[in-house]
């Protein structure tokens, strides 16, 4: 199920954050409920896709040691759970209103489509990862609810098509001359390539953030520019993974980097700190 990776989850919160509903119990509930919803979505599509990948995964130096790859958990019981977590997720989704649902199901027939197809097709792949995180916003915003602003949605596709790119160009470098065994869109990617496009994704990402945080909308709403000093820890964010993954090959698992990086964690906390001063601290 990978709990490390519930934290890629997060981005459903962002939602409520920037509507300044963060101090709403019952925003703040509905929120969670939806964080909790979209956790069981993706643990269930985790074992799904390690049922699918197994033999592929016993090639990976680290996927290889995951407990079905490895054959510690037993195919039967591994369906059953995803089945149980799927259906958990459903209900919790049902309850917080047919948006949030929509998102959910998307969320599900997008991962089927990635397990069968679109991790296949080059960009296509990337992309699809990406749209997961839109969902999860979009479905954050369903779940309060409030409107998905398009700065918002523009943000969320751009950064996590970023990582995903990242994460490419470190399983190319990690597996080496066994990277199409693994993966057979590996062997389509030249590394070069993959450090173009993660560096043009950075740079839209960080040029949306900037033109979102001085939009006349944006200071209308939260009473002054205070968000564009929130650029800096962007700048330094971006810039940290990047030299984690070309000096230390760590691009491959964003949630390690966010759980074991303490200049990541430092610079995440002071964003969040201006975050507060900037969206609740200014005229309503």
């Amino acid at each position: 199920m990978r709990p490390r990776q519930w934290t890629k989850g997060l981005v459903i919160l962002a939602p409520l954050v920037f509507a300044r509903r963060a101090g709403d119990p019952a925003a703040a509930g509905r929120a969670l409920s939806g964080l909790l919803a979209f956790t069981l979505a993706s643990a269930a599509a985790y074992l799904v896709n390690d049922l699918a990948d197994r033999e592929r995964d016993r090639v990976h130096p680290g996927k290889r040691l995951r407990p079905i790859a490895s054959g510690e958990l037993p195919a039967a019981p591994a369906v059953a759970a995803a089945a149980l977590l799927c259906l958990a997720g459903l209900a919790i989704a049902l309850f917080l209103g047919l948006p949030f649902l929509a998102c959910l199901l998307g969320y599900l027939v997008l991962q089927g489509l990635y397990s069968s197809l679109l991790r296949r097709l080059v960009v296509l792949d990337v992309l699809a990862i990406a749209a997961g995180f839109v969902l999860r916003v979009v479905g954050g915003a369903a779940a309060i609810p409030v409107p998905a602003s398009g700065w918002i949605v523009l943000c969320t596709l751009l950064l996590a098509l970023f990582l995903a790119l990242v994460k490419r160009r470190a399983e190319i470098l990690a597996l080496g001359g066994e990277a199409a065994r693994h993966r057979d869109i590996l062997a389509s990617y030249p590394v070069p390539l993959l450090d173009l496009l993660a560096i043009a994704t950075a740079g839209a990402t960080l040029v949306a953030y900037a033109l979102y945080t001085v939009a006349p909308g944006t200071v209308a709403r939260f009473g002054s520019a205070r968000l564009a000093f929130t650029v800096p820890f962007v700048i330094f964010g971006l810039g940290r993974y990047l030299w984690l993954a070309r000096r230390r090959g760590e691009g491959g698992q964003p949630e390690r980097v966010l759980l074991g990086d303490l200049a990541t964690q430092a610079n995440l906390a002071g964003y969040l700190a201006v975050v507060a001063w900037a969206v609740y601290g200014g005229a309503p």
